[in-house]
């Protein structure tokens, strides 16, 4: 299943970039990408580097010492060591809502974060599943992937905003020529629907991430079932208490908060629940 979501990742990458072409060829040139790039793609890399940061403060985050819970703590240590990874941060997040989150830029630099109300509330067995899911995103380099999907979902925004500018092409014109109707349309065309099918393709991108890191997370934790079972939990408790957030971190969760459901799925940074607890009892099937 990991395997299939990494091919389905690939696949939505190489969408991508072959979306930033199309733009290219309506652009005309590559001004337009080279400015898109230097406003949206400079932005991301730098979301990125300092995400553990910005996430963790957003969420009102402090570091949990060993000596407040070493119970936890030793929990990561056990599950660190079986996925080879070093001892992330720990850090704790103040609410009832529960919820858990992993980030920084790759394995020397992670932390892994848990709500009070997660930690208070849930059985030892499915906060395993939960902390094991978010080292499998520290382990894939989710981090990484995530931002280069932003850097060319940017890319190809900012690109199609620069149509406005003079000189551009689709509906612009030079002195000597005549105004070009279809151009028009064409800019017009692309102005709108690049950027949403760069935020569709942007975020079926984060759904593939969360399906690879419940299979990885099952495998680490030892039973995917501790997962499947905390994710039914989060499914209820989620609509009763969500996690009040900013939407840019939704993605970063291990269920979004106030998931949407119908069409609107298409914007959502994960997969329906339903899917993912089966695939996990599934593979939990499997090496029983």
């Amino acid at each position: 299943m990991r395997f299939l979501s990494n091919v389905k990742t690939a696949v939505l990458l190489s969408m991508m970039i072959g979306l930033c072409m199309v733009v290219g060829i309506a652009l005309g040139g590559k001004t337009g990408l080279v400015i898109g790039f230097m406003f949206g793609g400079v932005s991301a890399i730098i979301s990125y580097w300092f995400s553990a940061t910005i996430a963790i403060k957003a969420m009102g985050g402090r570091e949990m010492p060993r000596e407040e819970n070493p119970r936890f703590h030793a929990m990561i240590e056990r599950l660190a060591e079986r996925a080879n990874l070093p001892m992330p941060k720990v850090y704790i997040c103040p609410g009832a809502a529960p919820n858990a989150f992993a980030t920084g830029r790759g394995p020397s630099s992670s932390a892994v974060a848990i709500t009070e109300g997660m930690l208070r509330a849930f059985p030892e067995p499915e906060v395993e599943g939960v902390m094991a899911h978010e080292l499998a995103h520290i382990k894939n380099r989710d981090m990484l992937t995530s931002t280069i999907a932003a850097v060319l979902a940017s890319v190809i925004s900012g690109a199609g905003y620069m149509l406005y500018f003079p000189g551009g092409l689709g509906g612009g014109r030079h002195s000597d020529e005549e105004p070009n109707p279809l151009g028009g349309i064409a800019a017009l065309l692309v102005i709108i629907l690049a950027p949403i099918a760069a935020t569709i393709i942007q975020l079926a991108i984060s759904r593939q991430r969360e399906f690879a890191a419940d299979s990885l997370g099952g495998e680490i934790c030892g039973d995917p079932q501790k997962l499947a079972n905390a994710l039914r939990r989060l499914g209820h408790m989620n609509d009763r208490i969500p996690t009040e957030t900013n939407p840019a971190f939704h993605s970063m969760y291990i269920v979004q908060p106030l998931s949407p459901g119908g069409l609107a799925t298409l914007f959502s940074t994960h997969p329906d629940l339903s899917q993912r607890i089966a695939r996990l009892e599934a593979q939990a099937a499997s090496i029983r």
